[in-house]
């Protein structure tokens, strides 16, 4: 069986990404079973899990060809450094000026 690369957004999870993706995946999925495992809230989880799929939008976005700018606030959102949504909006507007200023 050939190896094969990890798709770029699961290669950029941190391991306690990966092992919260693996544990919800083991409970079937259940967001009350991962609560239950993690000893947290159903809204925390959920929470976590939203910032997940958020993190994977991202990093899948990053594999889009674009250019500096956009690809630093992409990095910068992964690593932390600046949340989701700070990144998404600036980004968008960005992108319309951009898009403004070439018509």
């Amino acid at each position: 069986m050939p190896i094969r690369e990890l798709p770029g957004w699961m290669a950029a999870l941190e391991d306690e990404d990966a092992a919260f993706i693996k544990n919800f995946l083991l409970a079937s999925g259940s967001l009350k079973e991962t609560a239950r495992l993690y000893e947290v809230t159903y809204p925390t989880v959920r929470l976590r899990l939203d910032r997940l799929i958020e993190k994977i939008r991202l990093s899948e976005s990053a594999e889009e060809p674009d250019d500096a700018y956009v690809q630093l606030l992409k990095q910068l959102a992964l690593q932390k450094k600046l949340d989701f949504d700070t990144a998404k909006v600036l980004i968008q507007a960005y992108r319309a000026q951009k898009k403004e200023e070439s018509s």
